[in-house]
């Protein structure tokens, strides 16, 4: 499912049973997996709450139905990895953003870094 050797990426925007998104990664052979309820963080230093579910297929990459769309697709490349941190960069319908996913604990953050491609 990869763009050539790229790893894909997708934004699924739920709207059941409450309104949310899902940031998935195509790693491994799955789809790493988000719930981020309020959406990508849209300015520089903003940052989300972003909670771990379940691996998906990869076939989840282009699935929809009646209560989820596709809010964005195309390719991540990654930037740098620790255990706590993973630094990317979404290359998506509307462009290329950098985020960093930093693990908090039980949860994650998602924030949009200051540097941008």
């Amino acid at each position: 499912m990869a763009v050539g050797a790229r790893p894909a990426f997708v934004l699924h925007e739920h709207h059941r049973p409450r309104h949310h998104f899902d940031l998935r990664l195509e790693e491994n052979g799955v789809l790493r997996s988000w719930a981020v309820p309020r959406g990508l963080p849209a300015g520089a230093g903003e940052n989300r709450l972003a909670i771990a579910v379940p691996d998906h297929d990869l076939d989840h990459l282009t699935y929809t139905d009646e209560h989820k769309e596709i809010a964005d697709i195309g390719w991540w490349e990654e930037h740098d990895r620790t255990d706590r941190r993973i630094l990317l960069t979404l290359h998506g319908r509307q462009g290329s953003v950098r985020y960093a996913l930093i693990h908090t604990g039980p949860d994650w953050l998602l924030r949009r870094t200051t540097e941008q491609p």
